[in-house]
């Protein structure tokens, strides 16, 4: 006997049950026709989405074996870095003790607890173009006014009633435009400066430079006239 945990994308709910070991030798992502795990599951179609043995090992999608083996996990550690990590292979064996599956179809009657009720969803998007896509807007239409379908009202510690939204993500706003337009103001006024800055230090070097140029070859000149007064022969009579 082998405990399932059953998950419904539809109802958002998890129920878990006592089946026979007509599950075994099925690989994740397979599916299983609910008639071999009972009456009430007579019309149902599930889905294998992973599972675990009693001591909490997961099992690994791609890893072809019954039991356990150590694999080079990098999850949660530095670039590059791994370290081997067992792992259950993705087939089941008797050994599970929990096999997490999903309802893909839904059978003849409703199961208590999952399928007998539907829980909206209570989260939606926050990108705005992922609202606009949802909802097929334009990028003229505003999105912010349908965010509030997920708004919710509470009582603060002061005992004043506040509501609260997800803030939307790369919503475009005047605001958002006059901060874009100043931030390439701001950089076309440091690149002017820039310019202008390197053109001074141009030209003080330039001028340094003829300077030193100068001082140089004036140097020069009185070498070479000591050199020439030295070198000269003195006559006496």
């Amino acid at each position: 006997m082998k405990e399932l945990s059953l998950h419904s994308e539809e109802a958002r709910a998890n129920c878990s049950l006592q089946v026979d070991e007509s599950a075994n030798n099925l690989r994740i992502s397979q599916e299983v026709n609910g008639d071999s795990l009972g009456d009430e599951f007579r019309g149902y179609v599930f889905k294998i989405m992973g599972g675990c043995d009693k001591q909490g090992f997961l099992m690994k999608k791609g890893v072809l074996t019954q039991g356990r083996t150590p694999c080079f996990r990098g999850y949660g550690r530095r670039n590059g870095e791994r370290r081997r990590k067992s792992v259950r292979g993705c087939i089941v064996s008797p050994d599970l003790s929990v096999l997490n599956l999903v309802v893909v179809k839904k059978g003849d009657s409703d199961l208590p607890g999952l399928t007998h009720v539907e829980k909206p969803r209570m989260r939606g998007p926050k990108r705005a173009s992922k609202i606009r896509k949802l909802f097929n807007f334009t990028k003229e239409d505003d999105v912010r006014k349908y965010v509030n379908t997920y708004r919710r009202t509470f009582t603060n510690q002061k005992g004043k009633v506040t509501s609260k939204a997800p803030k939307i993500q790369r919503l475009v706003t005047p605001l958002t435009l006059q901060r874009k337009r100043a931030r390439i103001a701001e950089k076309k006024k440091r690149v002017a400066k820039a310019k202008s800055e390197a053109a001074e230090y141009q030209k003080l070097l330039a001028s340094r430079l003829k300077e030193q140029r100068e001082r140089r070859s004036e140097s020069l000149a009185k070498r070479r006239s000591r050199l020439s007064g030295a070198s000269k022969p003195s006559i006496t009579v």
